[in-house]
């Protein structure tokens, strides 16, 4: 019994260092494949840091309202310059554009078509890379390792039309989640679009290029850190950072509808227009506060604040009117004083004036006397007249 004890520990003891070799064998093969993607310079991203990055879309279980906005970020504009600068990759970093364009040629990501408010973000709707290329007129080369299941491409800096992306769409989501019972803004999508001038001039046209989903580049855009004011030249914000904490500014040109319209087709007026984008926009933002009543001191604070409101517009009002009372009054004292001196200058022409009136009164008074005695005048001649026949008849 003691030797088959023996024989039993001595096989174990084996068969727990053949699998402690075998690991330290993987972990071996592990390095020299991170040590091959370093040398390549192909940025290595685990599914663990993919995972850290992620932001997890919320279950329709946990949703009861959600609205799904189309902006447009300009770049020219604000804080959204950020995106833009730098145009070519420098000792700053890289810009969006650059990034996304070096993960599709590395065959890391993946791009799905435009379809102007119909983005389906699966493998059917995937674009080939080459084909983008060859339609947007950059050059690229086939890189070393490429296959066609895994196709990898290079390219010069100089070929990347960075300056000509002067805006991006974005899928914005707001989401009002029941666990946190809070309203939330997240980019689902962004699509870069080309500003290029025609042969003949004139102002440039728009080509939206792809979709990209945000999730696939966030451990990607985290490692770049931009500018966001010219103030400060410290880098304290990454590009991560820029969309999770909507930091840019943009327009809304759509919103998601029955009908896919834009809020162009729908209000083509452009006062109708801006009305729509302002009520969206204010819709959006007190939506998280008006399903809350809010704390005591809160309404105090707001029934301080009206009442001093109403009570400086009650002084202005007040303040008009003394002031309107007093321009009456000087033009009524102005008034008073130019009668005063008229009559005193010309006493004796309005008393003339007077006694004229009286006799022209008079006049009229008897005139009008001798215009009613004229029918009596008149049928008293008639009547006699009638009588003197009749009597010279007899």
């Amino acid at each position: 019994m003691k030797s088959l004890r023996l024989i039993i520990a001595f096989l174990l003891f084996g068969l727990a260092l053949q699998g402690n070799a075998q690991v330290t064998r993987r972990s071996g093969n592990d390095s020299r494949n991170k040590d091959k993607n370093k040398k390549e310079g192909a940025a290595v991203i685990t599914d663990r840091q993919q995972s850290f990055y992620e932001v997890r879309e919320p279950s329709d279980a946990d949703l009861q309202w959600m609205k799904v906005i189309y902006r447009q970020i300009d770049l020219t504009q604000g804080k959204n310059a950020a995106l833009y600068y730098p145009e070519e990759p420098n000792a700053d970093g890289e810009n969006l554009f650059f990034i996304i364009m070096r993960l599709l040629a590395k065959n890391q990501i993946s791009a799905y078509e435009y379809l102007d408010g119909r983005e389906m973000f699966t493998d059917e709707f995937k674009i080939k890379v080459a084909e983008q290329f060859d339609r947007f007129h950059i050059y690229y080369t086939e890189a070393k390792g490429s296959t066609p299941k895994n196709p990898i491409y290079d390219f010069e800096n100089a070929d990347i039309p960075s300056n000509e992306v002067l805006s991006y769409l974005i899928i914005e989501k707001w989401e009002f989640d029941t666990r946190s019972n809070q309203m939330k803004a997240r980019v689902e999508a962004l699509c870069p679009v080309l500003h290029r001038m025609d042969e003949w001039g004139g102002e440039p046209v728009k080509y939206p290029m792809f979709w990209i989903k945000l999730n696939d580049i966030r451990p990607y855009m985290a490692q770049q850190y931009v500018f966001t004011d010219d103030d400060n030249n410290l880098a304290r914000y990454s590009i991560d950072d820029f969309f999770k904490l909507n930091m840019y500014t943009g327009e809304i040109y759509k919103t998601k509808n029955l009908r896919n319209q834009s809020l162009r087709q729908m209000y083509p007026e452009d006062e109708a227009y801006k009305h729509a984008q302002d009520s969206i926009e204010q819709r959006l933002r007190s939506f998280n506060q008006d399903l809350w009543v809010p704390p005591l001191d809160v309404l105090q604070a707001r029934a301080e604040a009206e009442e001093k409101a109403r009570e400086a517009a009650e002084g202005e009002l007040v303040e008009g009117e003394e002031g309107t009372e007093q321009v009456e009054g000087e033009a009524a004292a102005t008034e008073e004083k130019s009668v005063t001196r008229t009559t005193k200058r010309g006493s004796k022409s309005s008393s003339k004036s007077n006694k004229s009136a009286k006799t022209k009164s008079k006049g009229k008074e008897k005139k009008t006397k001798i215009k009613e005695r004229k029918p009596k005048t008149s049928t008293q001649t008639v009547n006699t007249g009638v009588r003197s026949v009749r009597n010279r008849k007899r």
